[in-house]
């Protein structure tokens, strides 16, 4: 099978080349890639060969907007570089195969518990609203042309030298500088990435849009704890809710510069966890649990 894989050098998509290039042949393509050394948002790319199954990882995420320009870019990139993509692809030959990595963001929820992939996709801010966007024009897309599409809608992502949120955890952690809120009671859906490469051969063949999580959705205190590790004998600070209210507004008479405000205190003590039942129920779903990786692995 011939797999052509975007965003082959982002978090994911290393995952996914690593853990499928010994069964399959593999063409990355990225803005540093060897096959095919693409920026999507500005090129619609010349492939050399056609694909059974394509892989859309390249995205931009892991930032907040703070100007119409950050804002734009990921319009650029998570939607024309879409359209860009599909249409390289149509030039070439059509693949019988599509799966695109989408994210959990696209529900707009801040909280919420067992959010199935039926919740109404409301997200406002600029991530959110261009992978809804590229999703839907990806599933157009597949209807015209007869491929098997797959959307995959992940939380965050768990690996070696891991990117966002939790990378920034981890950076806290080991500088000693980590605190959780309110005993660190919140839960938060997370997945393998390993986990998500490997069962991409599985779901491309179905179809379908699907939520993957590792089931378990830890909270912050046994998140936080799993990274430190059993052996360390450190104490994670706590800081009390009342106290990261006050922190919390302060920070919104601050503005941007301020590391805290009451949106982001809101979400670190808020529950929010997806349901991926759909997956196991019907493709026999089964991923690894993240703080059993993370108690036996450095990241």
């Amino acid at each position: 099978m011939e797999i052509l894989i975007t965003g082959a050098n982002g978090f994911l998509g290393r995952t996914i080349v690593n853990e499928l290039s010994t069964d399959f042949e593999i063409s990355s393509l990225s803005r540093n890639a060897i096959d095919y050394k693409v920026s999507l948002e500005n090129e619609i790319p010349n492939f050399l060969k056609k694909f059974d199954l394509v892989i859309h990882a390249a995205g931009k995420a892991h930032s907040v907007p703070r100007a119409a320009f950050e804002k734009q870019k990921f319009y650029d990139i998570n939607v024309l570089g879409t359209q860009n993509l599909l249409t390289g692809l149509e030039k070439k030959g059509l693949p019988k195969q599509f799966v695109f990595i989408s994210s959990v963001a696209v529900y707009g929820k801040e909280s919420g518990n067992n959010i199935n992939e039926q919740e109404s996709l409301l997200a406002k801010d600029a991530y959110g609203l261009s992978k809804i966007e590229a999703e839907k024009i990806i599933l157009d897309w597949c209807d015209k042309h007869h491929v098997i599409c797959t959307i995959l809608r992940l939380p965050l992502l768990v690996g070696k030298n891991p990117p966002g949120n939790l990378g920034a955890m981890l950076k806290s952690i080991n500088k000693g500088y980590y605190f959780n809120i309110g005993g660190g009671k919140a839960r938060k859906s997370m997945v393998l990435a390993q986990d998500v490469a490997v069962f991409i051969p599985i779901v491309a063949q179905v179809g379908g849009i699907y939520n993957l999580t590792d089931g378990f959705n830890p909270d912050f205190k046994e998140l936080s704890n799993a990274i430190m590790g059993t052996n360390n004998k450190k104490r994670l600070l706590n800081l009390p809710v009342f106290l990261a209210k006050i922190i919390g507004y302060i920070g919104d008479f601050l503005g941007q510069k301020a590391p805290l405000n009451t949106m982001k205190i809101k979400k670190i003590t808020s529950d929010l966890v997806f349901d991926d039942s759909k997956a196991r129920t019907n493709l026999g779903w089964k991923p690894n649990s993240v703080l059993e990786y993370l108690e036996n692995n450095s990241l």
